[in-house]
């Protein structure tokens, strides 16, 4: 008997799961296949700065992500036959991941874009972003492609703090960001924010803040993620020169807890840790079993008999 008090669930999660919403909106299954299809940041080739995020690895955060050198569909077969060992039926979004897929002329994104709508079984397409990569040619194209399909924007914040921002090399403002966040859902553009708990810096009340700020905006969804140390960064250069506290995952569980309680009950909620890669990994090491770290979060909802958006406040 699921004597879970959520409404938005099917088992056991007490919050709005990407799966649920994907399988109640379509009806069945729905993958997403990563891209990788080469794109840099202005804050990593000069325009706005060099070097990028200092957490960013050298796979600009599509390190499970197809490989550049491929076609669009042939990646797209790639991740799919990659994906078959655990589904074997369902349907795709194409994930343009890796790297600012909005950071190129308008005439290269189309053509991207709309070669990854002709994929078998395509219902929608995720597109990875940064508020300054975003132009009036841009936002048409993808007000355009809204009209088409299921789209969802999914726009790197991390934090609200501009004082983290700037020590991680973000370039570019919570204020440019916001003006960003206001052009797309002005088009009824679907909006994914990315956060990252335990930034250098960062206390829990200002990562609550981050979470407040958000709850504030009511986006479609929400990527929750844990800082993740990756070898041969700035960060894990910084972090041998001078460490800082990096969350433990009982830290990390009632973070995250806290920030679900203050969201709305209808943005989803697309993840509530990230995947790092075993082998360039630094720390935390804990981050790698992923399911754990899952379960911890449910366990700890249910302990508390607590939900997405119990305390919320419109």
């Amino acid at each position: 008997m699921n004597n879970n008090p959520f409404e938005y669930s099917s088992d056991n999660k007490r919050y709005l799961t990407q799966n649920y919403y994907l399988q109640k909106r379509f009806g069945k299954k729905v993958i997403k296949l990563s891209l990788n299809c080469g794109f840099s940041c202005p804050n990593r080739d000069g325009l706005k700065g060099s070097g990028g995020c200092t957490y960013c690895s050298s796979d600009l955060s599509g390190d499970y992500a197809g490989n550049p050198a491929h076609s669009v569909l042939r990646q797209l077969e790639e991740q799919k036959e990659l994906m078959s060992s655990k589904w074997h039926d369902g349907y795709y979004i194409p994930y343009f991941q890796a790297g600012s897929n909005t950071y190129a002329p308008v005439g290269t994104l189309r053509k991207l874009f709309y070669t990854a709508l002709e994929f078998e079984n395509t219902v929608g397409l995720a597109v990875a972003t940064r508020a300054d990569c975003i132009n009036d040619e841009c936002l048409d194209l993808l007000s355009e492609l809204s009209e088409k399909t299921y789209l969802v924007v999914e726009l790197g914040l991390q934090t609200i703090h501009d004082v983290t921002a700037n020590h991680i090399n973000r370039c570019h403002s919570y204020a440019e960001f916001l003006e960003t966040y206001r052009r797309l859902t002005d088009r009824n553009i679907n909006v994914c924010i990315h956060i990252i708990n335990g930034l250098p810096l960062e206390t829990p009340e200002m990562m609550m803040q981050t979470a407040s700020e958000i709850s504030r905006l009511k986006p479609h969804s929400l990527k929750i993620h844990m800082l993740h140390i990756i070898k041969g960064t700035d960060m894990y250069r910084e972090y041998l020169e001078k460490p800082f506290h990096v969350l433990n995952l009982e830290e990390y569980i009632e973070i995250v807890c806290n920030q679900l309680e203050i969201l709305p009950p209808e943005t989803i909620i697309q993840r509530v840790t990230g995947d790092g890669k075993k082998e360039t990994l630094f720390m935390p090491e804990w981050t790698l079993k992923k399911f754990v770290v899952m379960n911890e979060i449910d366990k700890e909802m249910k302990r508390r008999n607590s939900w997405q958006g119990k305390k919320y406040k419109e």
